[in-house]
Formats: structure tokens, C-alpha cells, sequence
């Protein structure tokens, strides 16, 4: 994955950061739960760029190791299975079956001015969301993500972008 950002230097620890300016801290405040109901046990559920749509009821989930593509949006998005590239490996449900794979492909998503290439792969399995957003993502843009709050968070031009 790439991520189209300011250019970076190194500081002495070896961190990466943007130069002449300190990344910013990216942390959630009580402020930051301002127009959810509290308490809930709601999935993260956003709206991302995917190769320049706006997707809705597209799911980050911090526990998944692959980013993944339901039927619907792989339609939505009118993409042939000639766009797909093989993917090997076997993929679990949530319900511990195995999923059948269409494949795999590699699409832009959009957060802000920062656009990260996402290699999802495409099942054909039944989903309430459109895609699940996971850890290769987050890390990419250097997000952090708050089921709490509901919200993700991740540096962008020097400061923290919601």
C-alpha cells in the first residue's frame, strides 16, 4: 500500500514524521462522543472515497488482517472479473465458514487529500456492509479508530484529521 503524503524526514529515535513539523497526537476526548448516544455497542460503520464513489456502510474493523469487498459495491462499482487478480488464501466469515473469493483488486481510497491504494479482496458471500476496512488500512494512514466515539482519526498535513 502507498500513501500520498507530505514528503518525510527521520528524527534520531529513526520515527518517521513530516519535515519541520511534529506528528500530530491523535487521541479521543469526551468531546469527541458529541452526537452518538452513550452507552452503545455500535460497529464502526463510515462513508469512504473508493475509487472516486462515496461508499456508504463501509465497516473498520480493527481485528481484521485484510480489507474485503461485498457483492454489492463489487457491482456498484462496475467491475468485471477480468479486473480481479487471484488471492490463494483461504478467508473465515464471522461465522467461522469459508468464504468463496472472486479475487482480488487494488482501488484508491480517499480520506481528506490522502489517498491510500487498498487491496481488497472480493467474496461472494452476504454482508450489511459494503466493504470492511481493517489493520493494512489504518496502519497506512497512520489512523487510529474509536468504536466509542465513533470516529477515526489519522495525521494529515501536519495536523489530525477526523
Amino acid at each position: 500500500m502507498s500513501v500520498a503524503r507530505l514528503p518525510t524526514g527521520t528524527d534520531d529515535q529513526g520515527s518517521k514524521r513530516a519535515k519541520g513539523m511534529a506528528s500530530p497526537i491523535l487521541g479521543f476526548s469526551d468531546e469527541d462522543k458529541d452526537g452518538t448516544i452513550q452507552p452503545h455497542n455500535d460497529a464502526l460503520v463510515v462513508t469512504l472515497r473508493i475509487e472516486g464513489y462515496d461508499v456508504k456502510r463501509v465497516l473498520v474493523d480493527q481485528g481484521s488482517t485484510v480489507e474485503v469487498m461485498y457483492p454489492d459495491l463489487y457491482k456498484g462499482l462496475n467491475l468485471r472479473p477480468e479486473d480481479l487478480t487471484t488471492y490463494n488464501s483461504p478467508l473465515v466469515s464471522f461465522e467461522g465458514k469459508t468464504v468463496t473469493l472472486k479475487g482480488q483488486i487494488r482501488l484508491p481510497v480517499q480520506t481528506s487529500s490522502d489517498i491510500v491504494e487498498v487491496d481488497f479482496i472480493v467474496v461472494d458471500a452476504y454482508s450489511p456492509y459494503t466493504a470492511i476496512i481493517a489493520k493494512p488500512w489504518l496502519h497506512a494512514l497512520g489512523a487510529v479508530s474509536s468504536t466509542l466515539h465513533q470516529k477515526v482519526k489519522y495525521p494529515s498535513e501536519g495536523r489530525a484529521k477526523k
